[in-house]
């Protein structure tokens, strides 16, 4: 286990910044690609965002205050990198949000890095189908299993809104799963 203090001080020090970076990419990369990886679904879209993420911690861990765990910090820049990326491709597309969000799943079968079922499949399908917030709260606390104090932080709302966000995206998911 990493002293994060530690490890922060390390990412902070021009002498030992590259070799502690490089040990946080190990630590992490694994983690903050399947948390990007359910946002924009696709595996390059994945690799880019994760790259930028990365990139923007490399770059502001020196402004980072110890005020959350580094990993809050960097799952939030991962987040917001995300929707970025989504709403830059609606936008590319001269689409809605919601239009490019289907037109991803609808191409997830065709993705060579995907290798769910067809249940699995009808599960991305039901998740996709939430508003993004709900959508991120159930992939936090269902796949990650995050604590919704740490959600809290992350997103920057309250643990008794994430809980409500939560509550009623598993209703829509069994309800998208037990239609048909």
């Amino acid at each position: 286990m990493i002293n994060e203090e530690e490890f922060i001080r390390r990412l902070q020090d021009a002498k030992s910044k590259e070799t502690a970076f490089s040990e946080l990419l190990q630590l992490y990369k694994e983690r903050l690609y399947w948390h990007v990886r359910k946002i924009v679904i696709s595996h390059d879209d994945t690799d880019d965002v994760l790259q930028n993420t990365f990139i923007k911690v490399y770059r502001n861990i020196d402004k980072f205050k110890g005020d959350s765990k580094l990993f809050s910090w960097m799952y939030r820049i991962a987040t917001n990198e995300s929707i970025t990326h989504l709403n830059k491709n609606a936008k590319r597309l001269q689409i809605s949000n919601e239009e490019h969000k289907t037109n991803t799943i609808n191409n997830l079968e065709a993705d060579v890095y995907f290798e769910g079922d067809e249940i699995q499949l009808k599960l991305q399908k039901a998740i996709a189908s939430l508003p993004q917030k709900q959508q991120m709260v159930f992939n936090m606390k269902y796949f990650d299993n995050i604590k919704y104090k740490e959600m809290a932080e992350i997103l920057d709302t309250s643990e008794g809104a994430l809980k409500a966000s939560y509550h009623i995206a598993v209703k829509k998911i069994e309800s998208f799963l037990t239609s048909d």
